[in-house]
């Protein structure tokens, strides 16, 4: 399937969304955070798989156009401003969004984002600041920590966690918070534990066993059908 590649702004900075539409029109939109190096051939061959399944798949770019990192290697310079400065990314996810919405042949109102790794500490940043009007985030393999200096309240969105137990990068305090959070704001909330797995676990080309970063064929298939289960649910 042919993907489109669009170039957009968040203020003077140019980035560079790839883009999967489905055989209908007015599709659903669902945008694809990218994990910590940035977005690759990884997320473009979840955005095919997401128009195969009829919806508008969109690869959000939030470092930069052609500013990429790693596949296999460690990218924590690419991430760390961000994680440093919660706000600021959670402006650079909407910014995407803008754009996803301005797409012709896109339904605008119906809109999903799954973030993987870093991606998904960053949809769920953006259901916690109520901000976009988001129907529903699933974050994966993705950080959990709240940034207390986003906004309180009730969330609207609803939320869909797929994480792995063994994940070295999310403690199980982390987890404990995580839902407590979810639960005092009110949040029509899921989370889905896969036991004996590690962070990284969609992730085909994940190998560092050692250090708990491995792909899981058989999480990244469940997790994918419970994805399609959630979209249905959602965009009913």
């Amino acid at each position: 399937m042919g993907l489109e590649f669009h170039d957009y702004h968040d203020g003077s900075v140019v980035l560079q969304a790839a883009v999967a539409r489905p055989k209908t029109s007015n599709a659903p939109i669902v945008l694809v955070a990218h994990q910590w190096a940035g977005r690759s051939e990884v997320e473009h061959a979840i955005i095919n798989r997401l128009a195969e399944a009829g919806y508008v798949g969109v690869a959000l770019d939030l470092f930069g156009k052609d500013k990429v990192g790693d596949l296999h290697g460690d990218n924590t310079h690419l991430i760390k401003p961000w994680v440093e400065d919660r706000s600021a990314l959670v402006q650079r996810f909407l910014s995407g969004l803008k754009f996803a919405r301005s797409l012709l042949g896109v339904n605008a109102e119906e809109v999903v984002a799954l973030g993987y790794c870093f991606g998904g500490m960053s949809v769920l940043d953006v259901a916690r600041s109520r901000l976009g009007g988001l129907r529903g985030v699933v974050s994966l393999h993705g950080l959990l920590h709240a940034e207390p200096t986003l906004a309180d309240g009730d969330i609207e969105t609803k939320v869909m966690v797929y994480h792995g137990w063994s994940d070295p990068m999310v403690p199980p305090e982390q987890v404990v918070s995580f839902a407590g959070e979810m639960t005092h704001r009110q949040a029509d909330w899921q989370f889905h534990a896969f036991g004996h797995v590690g962070h990284a676990f969609t992730n085909p080309s994940a190998d560092k066993k050692e250090a708990g970063l491995y792909y899981d064929k058989a999480a990244d298939q469940r997790s994918w059908q419970g994805i399609l289960s959630f979209l249905s649910e959602v965009f009913d």
